[in-house]
């Protein structure tokens, strides 16, 4: 393990990981930044799991029973209890969390519970982006946002919210971060080795045979993901979302760039996800075209690093579309501008892609801050017809630091 790595554990324990909570609700600290962003409630709304960033503030669905079937609404005011409306045939969903609850049936109960809920407050954050300008935020349906708003309530978005209460990571999340990330880089070497031997013996073998080679070390390392890895040669590596199937692969040959983006999480309660992606060559001799794409591609991702250190060093906030624009004019300086095909990193969290900010000017504008604890990937890309370039990196940002888990790759990785 690093030296970094090891200062953002703490001196966490294995114990300490297997000891994550399932669910913690600050009320304190939710009604401090309520009064503060001036607002006088966040409003948690769900609907068979259409927002899961509630579901993950409150625990709903997480207490030993299925996923609420029903609407329900569980308000936090900025300077009052909380309260609850729910359906009557699922009157135990909210039942973990503190404060009262009422119970609806027929459709205009729903109507006059929601206004007793909403009695008192004028102005309330939910999640909800205005003209769906950060999409990762928008998780209210447009008819529940004008229920809410016909009760004489304005709505506002909940980003920032949800980055403090459902993206921030305790320092046993971050240690199974550190782990994840661990386990993530034995694989990556041993599928390049596996690589670089086939080749070396002349055994033919395919995009999905290496894939199908890591699923197995993923068993192995006590690893679980949302997919296999992707394993991309050659003009495969210029998709960036490309994955082999058993259907869909392609002989990886002598002298190709070979892509490898790989993401996962321990297989335990609160375990977050770690994401990565190296690049190789199957060969001793990069052209120098590939070479030129990666050094511009690496001096992107190191602006972007050098920029979120500077900046929780100095205590300065910083927000993610300044990440992505300091990362992108690295690629655009270097000719790379009309190669670039997504945002430079997301969020990570329980989920591959977190609740998060994203660093993001590209596909949106991002203007939720870096808080300390959250973790994000750093991972610009170029992408042309015949191949592709992109290191993907990992950052936990800290209390007055930001420090990368796990190893940087500084040139290709030949495997011959």
């Amino acid at each position: 393990m690093s030296a970094g790595a090891k200062a953002i554990l703490n001196d966490v324990t294995g114990a300490d990981i297997a000891a994550i909570p399932t669910h913690s609700l600050d009320l304190d600290a939710i009604r401090a930044a309520l009064q503060a962003d001036g607002l006088d409630g966040w409003l948690l709304y769900d609907f068979r799991g259409i927002n899961p960033i509630a579901t993950d503030v409150t625990g709903v669905g997480r207490q030993g029973g299925h996923l609420a079937t029903r609407r329900w609404y569980y308000l936090i005011p900025a300077s009052s209890g909380p309260r609850g409306l729910v359906h009557a045939i699922e009157s135990h969903s909210l039942a973990h969390l503190p404060g009262t609850t009422e119970r609806y049936a027929e459709r205009q109960e729903l109507a006059d519970g929601l206004k007793r809920l909403l009695t008192g407050v004028s102005r309330v954050a939910m999640e909800y982006s205005p003209k769906c300008a950060i999409p990762y935020v928008s998780r209210i349906d447009a008819g529940t946002v004008e229920l809410v708003r016909d009760c004489g309530v304005d709505v506002v978005s909940s980003g920032d919210l949800v980055q403090r209460f459902s993206a921030v990571w305790a320092e046993p999340q971050i240690a199974t971060h550190v782990a994840a990330s661990e386990k993530l880089y034995r694989i990556k070497d041993r599928a390049f080795e596996a690589v670089a031997r086939r080749l070396r013996d002349g055994v033919a073998t395919s995009e999905h045979d290496i894939q199908q080679l890591m699923v197995g070390w993923f068993t192995d390392e006590g690893l679980i993901s949302d997919s296999a890895p992707a394993v991309s040669a050659a003009e495969h590596a210029g998709d960036p979302h490309y994955l082999p199937t058993a259907a869909r692969s392609r002989r990886i040959g002598p002298d190709e760039i070979l892509l490898l983006d790989l993401w996962g999480k321990l297989d335990r309660p609160g375990a977050v996800f770690a994401d990565i992606t190296w690049m190789g060559f199957s060969g001793s001799h990069p052209p120098r075209r590939s070479v030129q794409a990666f050094e511009a591609v690496a001096s992107a991702r190191d602006a972007a690093i050098s920029l979120v250190q500077s900046a929780a060093r100095a205590g300065r906030q910083l927000r993610g579309w300044e990440v992505d624009r300091a990362a992108s004019s690295e690629l655009r300086a270097a000719g790379f501008g009309a190669n670039i095909l997504h945002r430079t990193g997301h969020s990570l969290g329980e989920s591959v892609h977190g609740t998060g900010v994203n660093m993001d000017d590209y596909e949106t504008h991002d203007d939720r801050r870096l808080l300390p604890g959250t973790g994000f990937t750093i991972e610009p890309g170029v992408y042309v017809s015949d191949f592709g370039i992109r290191s993907e990196i990992n950052m936990v940002v800290g209390a007055d630091d930001a420090r990368v888990t796990g190893p940087v790759q500084r040139e290709l990785l030949t495997l011959v």
